[in-house]
Formats: C-alpha cells, structure tokens, sequence
C-alpha cells in the first residue's frame, strides 16, 4: 500500500532525497493513484517533472511533462544515450535555484507505463533532460551533484536557508 502523498515537495536538506529508491514489484490502483497525485502536484508547482522521493516515496516511479502531455514511467532505465548539451536546470526540491548541467541530448529510456506495461521512450532536448533528472532522483542525486563544488559557493546560502527550513 502507498501512502497518500503529502501536499508539499519535500526539500533539499530532507534525507529521503539521498536515498535510492526500491523497485516497484507490482503494478496496481495505489501506484496509478500515486502517479495521478504527483502529476496534479506537479502542475501545481508548475514543475516540468517529479520523481517520488521528492513527495516522500522512495518507489521507482517518475513523471515529466515538457507540453506534449503527462509521461510516467514506472522503474525507468536510461538504455542508450547521446550527445550532450548544457542548459540551466532547476529542481522543485531546490526552488528558486538553476545550475548549468551538462546531460545527454538524446535518450532512450524503458519503464512500465501507468498499466503496467513495458515501453521505450526515444526523447530529444528538454524531455531526455527531465527524463534524466528524475532518474536522478531515483538514486539520491540531485542537481547539486552534477556541478563542480566551486560552482556551489555562491549559492551555499541559499542551500543552507533551504536546509534550515527542512530541519525545523
């Protein structure tokens, strides 16, 4: 049973965001609702993507939507990749804070789709990088992760505030 999700996204500095996510073993209605709130929480948040840990769920379930509708893929693994392209990246976990990352330009990831079966998703530009991020997610990596520690200074205090609000 997955427990009914929170109204808030959980923060940079909460420890459930460091952890890996365990494999769904069994697609059912609790998963499919999970993927519903997330998505109704996402648009709320106007996000591009979501990944469960970020709403406390430490199950392999993410989902993006870049404008071409809701994608949702269940235990999701990148299985060819190409390219690379930098571009500012944000994260609803990391509000008001955009790092430059550098991720593959082309992807193709497999998953379940929301009724349990098994698809490939070939994704170009912004979805390959959204697909990436919330894989990232999957595994305790946030966005932080992925730049060099001098490029974290100047916004330490940023995260540090973030942090202290998580902490309380």
């Amino acid at each position: 049973m997955v427990p009914i999700i929170p109204v808030a996204i959980r923060l940079y500095g909460d420890k459930v965001l460091r952890r890996k996510s365990r494999e769904v073993k069994e697609m059912n209605g609790d998963i499919q609702k999970l993927i519903d709130d997330m998505a109704k929480l996402m648009h709320k948040n106007k996000g591009l993507g979501l990944a469960a840990p970020q709403v406390g769920i430490l199950k392999r379930v993410i989902i993006a939507d870049v404008g071409e509708g809701l994608v949702s893929l269940v235990n999701p693994k990148i299985l060819w990749r190409q390219g690379k392209d930098v571009m500012s990246e944000g994260c609803l976990s990391i509000p008001e804070i955009s790092l430059e990352i550098e991720r593959s330009k082309e992807v193709i990831v497999e998953g379940l789709n929301r009724e349990g079966e098994k698809i490939q998703l070939g994704a170009v530009g912004l979805l390959a990088r959204v697909l990436q991020h919330e894989i990232d997610h999957l595994d305790g990596i946030l966005i932080v992760d992925r730049v060099p520690k001098k490029r974290i200074k100047p916004i330490k205090k940023q995260l540090d505030q973030i942090k202290a609000t998580v902490q309380k």
